[in-house]
């Protein structure tokens, strides 16, 4: 099958649209045939940013829908790169824009609640392309008592496991660790949220550098400063650093809210701008290092790298002092494009949902059992797909 994956992650600054082809023998394989970023036009991604802080219904129905022709393009538009074309597109799989994002159980009259909203509309992605699209994964697994995250670790395990025990690490706008013990099964994956990637980041480079949308490129900013040992101690203690996993985070917890109490800290303790970058920098490297070791107590031959993370180099050097003497790769070590993964991964979990398997791991995200996550959509193009399991 040829399917198409489309992600906003996070950082809320582009759409991440990958064509891969799925074929399925012994095992299942996946390659990618094209792979294409496309940035929101000027202005969307505050409005994303902000959307949480409002209490406008008006305007997430509206960026919803606008959000969906959004994907719809990049979809059409990442079929024309592949030089297929939309008519010979199988399926797409589309995890959309996240906004909220709450695993915390809040009790309300004896029911135990767990939320979560992507927007994105995917009847509008299936209706421009005519293509059937799957979206809105994250629901059901919630629905069974998870957290609804992370699920790209199941298409990590298709694409790294083997022999050798490896540390998959995905630096975007969060961080998240997939844990594959050499030789193990599927159920035996270790994965969850370590804390803040780059949205941290990001959020103070565009307050300390009045920058609408720019990001620190290669960690250029940090490499000028110095880490505050006080302010890294002070983020460190942030209860989800050491919470017990499964466990699952946004930027409710390391978003603008934080950033401006880290700024009025920073303040206090006199750092200029290029040290709190630095710190901020050495809090993510340092989160992601602290969960790896504390809650992964097997063998590790190997850590791979994704992400944009990746790019800043200040982080990748943080990363490689901590893990020291263990092996740190990118994905691209692998002929792998790390910006391309978490778009291919929703094309994998579209595929499985469609074929009716469940495509969740109740070892990683909490849920009580398996289920089939995502909402299909048909398209205007009849394609013969197997019935889906009740």
């Amino acid at each position: 099958m040829i399917v198409v994956g489309l992600i906003s992650g996070t950082s809320a600054d582009g759409i991440d649209a990958a064509l891969v082809e799925i074929n399925e023998g012994s095992d299942l394989k996946i390659r990618l045939l094209a792979f294409e970023t496309y940035p929101y036009p000027k202005g969307l991604m505050a409005q994303v940013i902000d959307l949480p802080l409002r209490s406008d219904i008006g305007s997430i129905s509206y960026l919803n829908f606008y959000i969906g022709e959004l994907f719809a393009d990049a979809a059409l538009m990442i079929a024309k790169k592949g030089g297929i074309g939309i008519p010979k597109i199988d399926l797409i799989g589309s995890h959309g824009q996240t906004v909220y994002h709450m695993p915390k159980i809040k009790r309300k009259k004896g029911k135990e609640i767990r939320s979560t909203l992507q927007i994105g509309e995917p009847s509008v992605i299936a209706e421009r392309t005519g293509v059937t699209t799957v979206a809105d994964f994250r629901p059901r697994d919630m629905a069974a008592g998870g957290e609804g995250a992370p699920l790209t670790p199941y298409f990590h395990y298709h694409l790294f496991g083997d022999r050798v025990s490896r540390l998959i690490i995905n630096i975007g706008g969060m961080a998240n660790i997939t844990y594959l013990q050499g030789g193990g099964r599927i159920s035996d994956t270790i994965a969850f949220d370590t804390g803040p990637g780059n949205v941290m980041i990001d959020q103070v480079y565009r307050i300390c550098f009045r920058s609408n949308t720019g990001i620190d490129h290669g960690g250029e900013m940090a490499s000028k400063g110095s880490v505050s040992k006080e302010l890294l101690r002070s983020l460190m203690r942030h209860p989800f650093i050491k919470k017990d996993p499964p466990k699952t985070t946004g930027r409710e917890e390391f978003g603008r809210v934080l950033a401006d109490k880290v700024l009025k800290r920073a303040k206090c303790l006199g750092l200029n701008r290029y040290d709190l970058l630095a710190t901020l920098t050495a809090f993510t490297a340092e989160s992601i290092i602290y969960n790896s070791r504390g809650f992964i107590k097997k063998g590790l031959d190997e850590v791979i790298v994704g992400g944009g993370g990746t790019r800043n180099r200040c982080l990748m050097r943080f990363m490689q002092e901590g893990f020291h003497p263990v092996k740190v790769s990118v994905f691209e070590d692998h002929n792998i494009s790390s910006r391309a993964i978490e778009a291919m991964a929703f094309a994998l979990l579209a595929y499985e949902t469609i074929h009716g398997r469940p495509n969740n791991l109740p070892g990683v995200t909490g849920a009580k059992r398996p289920v089939i996550m995502g909402k299909i959509i048909p398209g205007s193009t009849s394609r013969p797909f197997p019935c889906i399991r009740p």
